[in-house]
């Protein structure tokens, strides 16, 4: 049911989540070329409906079972102990998956993660959300909201089932309970979040110092830090 692209290599397994409408390898594979990730087994996950996964549809698309199937793949894999790189929606999922199988995560690297339930209306996952299913699927909300994002987002899009877009759209809005913010405070896993410093202030980034987590705040980087700051990207991910 969900697939991934791998790049083979030695220790600890690095594993990259996509965000919402994205795909693991248009987004994080230019990253297996960074000297800082050297000779690391590294493996680009796409999420059920995204990229090259099935797109099951009788799936509810939760943030729990977005983390079940990637525990399955990672048992599948035989990974325990990776750093899970999570972008946006990835990165809400990352948390989930180390909330329920902390076996398989030793180091979580959140990018500009979903933390906190019913974010601010745009058009990413409130805007989604903001459809009924029946017509973001079939009254044409799938085709208004391709016209309204950016050309690099729309591109990975197209490639998602929009049942499983607007499914998952709308339980990243609800969130989880515990809340993904609380279940990463509470994690045992080391823990870095990344914020594009274009993207303004992360919320209560004091309160995550306070539980552990390390904020990074990268300077000329909005929510694709991945693109706009590569090496700083890659450096997180390798824990320097």
């Amino acid at each position: 049911m969900i697939r991934w692209t791998e790049a083979a290599g030695e220790g600890p397994a690095a594993v990259f989540v996509h965000g919402l409408g994205a795909a693991s390898t248009v987004y994080h594979a230019h990253i297996a070329a960074r000297p800082e990730l050297a000779g690391r087994r590294m493996l680009f996950v796409d999420l059920p409906g995204h990229g090259i996964s099935d797109r099951p549809a009788g799936f509810d698309y939760t943030l729990e079972d977005h983390a079940d199937a990637l525990a399955a793949l990672l048992d599948a894999a035989q990974v325990r102990g990776a750093v899970i790189a999570g972008h946006s929606m990835g990165g809400a999922v990352a948390v989930v998956l180390a909330h329920r199988r902390p076996d398989l995560v030793a180091r979580l690297v959140i990018t500009e993660g979903n933390l906190d339930r019913f974010p601010a209306a745009t058009a990413a996952s409130s805007g989604i959300a903001s459809y009924t299913e029946e017509d973001f699927v079939h009254g044409g909300g799938f085709a208004r909201v391709l016209e309204h994002v950016g050309p690099l987002w729309a591109a990975t899009m197209r490639l998602a089932d929009p049942l499983a877009l607007h499914r998952s759209a709308t339980h990243l809005v609800r969130g989880t309970d515990p809340v993904m913010r609380v279940m990463l405070e509470r994690s045992a896993a080391e823990r870095v979040y990344l914020q594009g410093g274009l993207s303004g202030e992360l919320r209560d980034g004091e309160g995550l110092e306070a539980a552990g987590v390390e904020v990074r705040t990268v300077a000329d980087a909005g929510h694709n830090v991945m693109f706009d700051r590569p090496g700083a990207f890659a450096r997180a991910v390798a824990g320097r």
